[in-house]
């Protein structure tokens, strides 16, 4: 960044500190702006490689859109199951933010106890989004997060993340519907069919994806319920959450920005113990 842009920046600087989250999947990158308990702005980009130069760029431009400074940062928290872009990230935003990016692991202090078997195995965007549900909901807790992947995590009483079930996305199911069939039109989920049984192609395959991702959903609750001897609390987020829920028994709360508001929550217990 040049000197000047810089001393731009300076000269009108916002007083009030905020927090850059930032959640890297394996297909999209949600980043979000916090001043305090409010998220003053938020952006959905595709998880591609890029230098730290070209991230730096991409967030100075996406700030300008909301009129936030560059130097009005206190700090930044990266979540991230993507691991040939966190240095990246890092850097950009060290670069052009000024602040240091803590980096989301279970060196933390997350708040919950994690008792999975290979704790350093655990997806980032799980463990974040185990500490934003109970933070809002209290335990047990059964949350699932529609992404590339679908997981469903299961946090027991006390607090205590105890694992759960990982499996293909929606999107990564239809693409391989799509890949391996010659005569099946490419879908898009924007509305679910009038009845399970379709009457058209389109509709047969919006019945199998909406109505048996919702199956899978309840089917998989009910085995943790009976495994882990009681029900708990369901909550759904990511991009296919709301479609899911509208056709799911047991998930009918939907929080969208439940990964952001993680890692808001878990930036705040580490830098409040520095």
């Amino acid at each position: 960044m040049s000197g000047t842009a810089k001393d731009e920046n300076a000269k009108s600087k916002d007083p009030t500190p905020r927090v850059l989250v930032l959640d890297v999947g394996n297909t999209n990158t949600v980043i979000g702006v916090y001043k305090d308990d409010r998220l003053l702005g938020h952006w959905r980009l595709i998880s591609e490689r890029h230098t730290a130069d070209e991230l730096g760029i991409y967030l100075t431009n996406l700030l300008k859109t909301v009129d936030i400074h560059l130097n009005s940062f206190d700090g930044a928290i990266l979540s991230s199951v993507v691991p040939s872009l966190d240095i990246p990230w890092r850097d950009g935003v060290k670069r052009y933010l000024g602040v240091e990016c803590m980096t989301v692991s279970t060196d933390l202090d997350l708040g919950i106890e994690v008792l999975y078997g290979a704790p350093k195995e655990v997806g980032a965007d799980r463990l974040v989004n185990a500490v934003a549900g109970v933070a809002r909901y209290g335990s047990p807790l059964i949350i699932v997060d529609f992404g590339t992947a679908i997981t469903l995590d299961y946090v027991g009483p006390g607090g205590k993340y105890m694992g759960g079930a990982i499996a293909p996305g929606l999107e990564v199911s239809m693409e391989a519907l799509f890949g391996r069939t010659a005569k099946l039109p490419r879908i898009a989920l924007d509305a679910p069919p009038p009845s399970v049984v379709g009457k058209n192609t389109v509709d047969s395959i919006k019945s199998g994806i909406l109505f048996g991702y919702a199956g899978l959903v309840d089917a998989l609750v009910e085995r943790v319920w009976y495994e882990c001897g009681g029900q708990a609390k369901v909550i759904g987020t990511g991009g296919h959450a709301h479609l899911i829920a509208a056709h799911s028994k047991y998930m009918k709360t939907v929080e969208p920005w439940l990964t952001l508001e993680g890692l808001k929550l878990i930036y705040e217990r580490n830098t409040s113990r520095r």
